[in-house]
């Protein structure tokens, strides 16, 4: 048997799995299983600590599809309240540092890229006003905030149809990587409204990176004010960037339940 958590971060949820002291062997097949909502524990991510020389853990992020992802803002948050206080977690995006107090978590990821190549896309072009479209959706901007991430800046963001454009826009070849899908409304200089089609899981309650992405391409662009507050769905996290600088996010992780399941059952 092996125990888990169950958390969320403004309803993003995971399936956390501490496997610092014991190997823990995960899957495609197995974290899919695991995510599936009706035979399985449910979740948009499966998570899975190990031991890090770099860090006080490496975590593993699977996408609900089983795909392996570098990284995730809301669990990364989880992750930093289940190891409690401040820490310091090594993923595939970089290294992440975390502190909580005060009921909300702040982890601060690495700076973000917008070069072509580091989002990356298919070929060179303006990451600040891409000259491509999707039906409406138009001259979106590019960040790679430790995961891919392309950003539509609406007039109504609650308008489009995310469900139907989404994949289309995730799974087109000018992203070689696939992509994350913003689209986001500039309320004033301080809000934003987002929602976000994630790679690999679907429409979401919230996504960490997506704000991240969202509110360091406005500031940016000049569109709004260091920090800003993004409202997503599942509820607001506050954003803060400066040019050439680490991101900072905040908001509130929870933990649900702990339980333990047979692994074996999962595939």
């Amino acid at each position: 048997m092996v125990r888990f958590h169950k958390m969320h971060g403004l309803g993003n949820d995971f399936v956390v799995i501490d496997a610092r002291s014991e190997p823990v062997e995960m899957t495609a097949r197995r974290a899919r299983a695991l995510a599936d909502r009706r035979t399985g524990v449910g979740c948009d991510q499966l998570i899975l600590l190990e031991p890090s020389s770099l860090a006080d853990a490496r975590m593993r992020i699977f996408n609900a599809d089983g795909g392996e992802v570098e990284a995730c803002g809301n669990a990364t948050r989880c992750v930093v309240r289940l190891l409690g206080g401040s820490a310091t977690i090594e993923t595939l995006g970089g290294l992440l540092d975390g502190r909580s107090e005060d009921g909300k978590v702040t982890v601060e990821l690495e700076a973000p890229r917008f070069d072509w190549d580091a989002i990356p896309l298919a070929y060179a072009m303006d990451t600040r006003a891409m000259p491509v479209a999707w039906e409406e959706l138009a001259s979106p901007m590019a960040a790679n905030v430790g995961n891919p991430h392309v950003i539509f800046f609406v007039a109504d963001a609650d308008a489009v149809d995310l469900a139907r454009l989404g994949p289309l826009i995730e799974t087109d070849p000018l992203f070689p990587a696939r992509v994350n899908v913003n689209v986001a409304t500039v309320d004033d200089r301080a809000n934003i409204r987002l929602r976000v089609w994630e790679r690999g899981v679907g429409l979401t309650d919230a996504c960490g990176t997506g704000a991240c992405a969202t509110a360091v391409s406005a500031i940016r662009a000049g569109l709004v004010d260091s920090p800003v507050t993004v409202t997503l769905p599942g509820g607001p996290l506050v954003i803060g960037w400066a040019p050439g600088g680490r991101i900072a996010m905040s908001g509130p992780a929870t933990h649900v339940f702990t339980a333990e399941t047979d692994l074996s059952a999962f595939g």
